[in-house]
């Protein structure tokens, strides 16, 4: 049995790995003018969370792998420190409007997108 520290570790990679493709290509696909790969990854990891944690509530998703999955590639994956330097950056900027939009749109979106995602996950195993 892989111990839980390395299950982080390992899932951990994996997330940074695909935060940083994501956040990449969608900056590629939109332009740098705003942060939307980051405000992507932190509601989209935030409805992944929300489904994972439905699902194993229900059973269908180990508990013993949420270590790997939600510490790990969640974790890595989700970008909350990176979400806080580019608000400063917009604010820094002199963009209030976009860094208020920014922030506003990223918190309220993820939280939505995480009870949509338990909503999915509890309505797949009811």
């Amino acid at each position: 049995m892989i111990s839980t520290l390395v299950q982080v570790a390992l899932g951990g990679a994996i997330g940074a790995v695909l935060r940083y493709s994501a956040g990449a290509a969608i900056t590629r696909f939109f332009g740098p003018g705003f942060p939307w790969g980051t405000m992507f990854v932190n509601i989209f990891g935030s409805f992944l969370m929300g489904l994972l944690i439905a699902l194993a509530a229900s059973g269908r998703v180990s508990n013993g792998s949420l270590p790997f999955l939600a510490v790990g590639i969640l974790g890595g994956f989700t970008t909350f420190s990176a979400f806080s330097l580019d608000a400063i950056i917009l604010f820094e900027r002199g963009q209030i409007g976009a860094a208020t939009l920014y922030v506003f749109t990223s918190v309220l979106v993820s939280l939505a997108a995480l009870v949509i995602g338990l909503t999915l996950g509890r309505a797949f195993t009811a």
